[in-house]
């Protein structure tokens, strides 16, 4: 049987791979399940300072496997509470997305193709994103009736803006990787044949810096982009550079720079 979630171990980092390339990478809620799983398990190997999100074949994650979606439901016991795509959300989609959010390690999404409706908001749920040249964006939603999720509302219009949202939401146009690259959508652009390359050098650059302190700083932007204001983000600011302060990579920062010779940070 083939493993819907692939994983590579290197020296520092980690490549999660969803492998479902006849469905692109749609995912369904067995494959939710593993890929949640390989997550869990790269956030509790020490080792692990960095993880690339990508995917098999032509596609990066066409969202939601919508396979049998019209089936008639199995018959709910009686007295239960009626089921919905809302509970199907609440039961996958939200864990993944919250998931991403707070992993130990920062997270490139190496976009290899499609990633259209959840898998667009998977992919700019990571920390940083690149994409293949040939890769698109596209919030399928509307095409079916349904409306963003995985936090597709949440970042689109923090990172493009209202309007490029608005039209990208309503249109359900696909957006070029390269035009994303322009909106501010995601990081940069790389030829198909070196987007794992550009990954791989990204990991494992990110897996000898102070981890810590990246996740500190990752903590702050998303404090600031949720809306707080000046005086609160110094505050903040505050605290957390007295946090970073007394970590084992500032010392070896500090200690290095004096030294004049590379730090070698631990991320600890």
């Amino acid at each position: 049987m083939t493993e819907p979630v692939l994983v590579e171990v290197h020296k520092g980092y980690r490549v999660v791979q969803i492998n479902r390339p006849d469905r692109l990478n749609a995912l369904d809620r067995a494959t939710h399940v593993v890929l949640m799983q390989k997550l869990l398990e790269a956030e509790a190997d020490e080792s692990c300072r960095a993880l690339i999100l990508t995917g098999t074949g032509r596609g990066f994650c066409a969202g939601a496997d919508l396979a049998g979606r019209n089936q008639p439901p199995e018959p709910e016991p009686e007295g239960a509470p009626k089921r919905d795509s809302g509970s199907s959300i609440e039961e996958t989609w939200n864990p993944l997305a919250r998931k991403l959010a707070v992993m130990r390690m920062p997270v490139i999404a190496a976009v290899n193709g499609i990633a259209a409706g959840a898998g667009s908001s998977i992919a700019l749920g990571c920390d940083i994103t690149i994409a293949a040249r040939s890769a698109y964006f596209l919030q399928a939603f509307t095409r079916i009736g349904l409306v963003p999720d995985c936090g597709g509302t949440w970042f689109l219009p923090n990172l493009v803006g209202p309007a490029r949202a608005r039209g990208m939401v309503m249109l359900a146009e696909p957006l070029p990787a390269e035009k994303a690259a322009e909106w501010g959508l995601i990081w940069g652009v790389h030829d198909d044949d070196k987007l794992m390359e550009e990954a791989h050098k990204m990991a494992a650059k990110l897996a000898t810096m102070p981890t810590k302190a990246i996740l500190m700083s990752r903590r702050a932007l998303a404090a600031a982009t949720a809306g707080n204001d000046l005086n609160t983000q110094l505050d903040l600011e505050r605290d957390l550079q007295g946090m970073a302060s007394r970590t084992e990579d500032h010392k070896e920062g500090v200690t290095a720079f004096l030294e004049k010779r590379p730090a070698q940070f631990k991320g600890r």
